[in-house]
């Protein structure tokens, strides 16, 4: 065998009362808050932290340096990304050259939205195929690439 084989797994997680986890699921050295629901395919990373009554759709990817309030709703597909590529390589593991996103309290992101290194503010609704650039300061919806307000909530 020429490769190194690494199982999925849930290791290491400081979990809430009454969080759901459905399986597959790769996640580790997070976490997770009270009355949490994960979905399959997700994948959590180390250094994360998720509020409470969180709801974690299939096949998110959350990196790294990623926290996320209480009532919060990441849908189905939704990408958070730490490294930006500003020198244009690889970091080579370098943390330094990672970035924190935190997202406040009562926020949704929509099916397949991609979220850099930001802060967004408590509620918030990020449509489906959005991607986020720039942090978000005033509650309200919205949408795009990249995104822009769309109206008030």
């Amino acid at each position: 065998m020429n490769y190194i084989k690494k199982e999925v797994a849930v290791r290491n997680v400081s979990f809430g009362k009454n969080v759901t986890v459905v399986e597959p699921a790769n996640i580790y050295g997070c976490t997770i808050g009270d009355d949490c629901f994960i979905g399959p395919f997700v994948e959590i990373q180390k250094d994360v932290t998720i509020g409470n009554n969180c709801r974690i759709q299939s096949h998110a990817f959350i990196c790294e340096l990623v926290t996320i309030g209480n009532d919060c709703f990441i849908s189905h597909g939704a990408m958070f990304i730490n490294y930006l590529f500003k020198n244009g390589k690889l970091s080579g593991g370098d943390k330094t050259m990672w970035n924190n996103t935190v997202i406040g309290n009562n926020v949704i992101i929509g099916t397949n939205a991609t979220i850099l290194p930001v802060k967004i503010t408590d509620n918030v609704v990020i449509g489906a195929g959005s991607v986020v650039t720039k942090d978000i300061n005033e509650p309200g919806i919205y949408a795009g690439n990249p995104i822009k307000k769309i109206r008030n909530i």
